[in-house]
């Protein structure tokens, strides 16, 4: 799917405006000129920035008679399609339930489910979906810190 870069701008400068209204929402440090709400501010401006510049030029170089949206030719197979839906239906399911069923357990089922999908032969979509899962768990908790979720696993790690 192709969308004129107007619509494109419009969506970028919503999504600012909600990143600037979200970040307002955050405390202020007192004795301090700014805070944390500073940063989020100054990158929505940018790309409300950015937005603009994308919908004058959508504007201005749009063809007389032309779409606004146009289809791509994969969205009318229906194998692509799946591969799409069975994407945000993973990403749903993970922040839907994360918490309660943890990353490392979500991680080799998304992995494999994939991996199968796509056609990958059982036996190295095990393994690489294990070795995978484990790795990048591994560097997001211990070399970024980032708290990722147990769920059922919580009393074992």
């Amino acid at each position: 799917m192709r969308a004129n870069d107007a619509i494109c701008g419009i969506v970028l400068i919503l999504l600012a405006a909600v990143m600037i209204a979200l970040a307002a929402t955050l405390p202020e440090f007192p004795g301090q000129k700014y805070g944390p709400a500073l940063f989020p501010r100054v990158l929505a401006s940018g790309l409300i920035l950015c937005g603009g510049l994308l919908v004058w030029r959508g504007i201005t170089t749009r063809e007389t008679g032309s779409r606004w949206v146009e289809w791509s030719p994969w969205t009318r197979d229906r194998w692509r399609l799946g591969s799409f839906a069975l994407m945000l239906a993973m990403l749903l399911l993970y922040i839907l339930a994360a918490e309660t069923i943890g990353f490392i357990l979500l991680g080799v089922f998304f992995l494999l489910g994939l991996f199968l999908w796509f056609r990958v032969r059982p036996l190295p979509a095990v393994i690489i979906a294990i070795v995978a899962t484990l790795t990048i768990h591994w560097f997001f908790a211990t070399m970024l810190r980032v708290p990722l979720p147990r769920g059922w696993l919580n009393t074992v790690l």
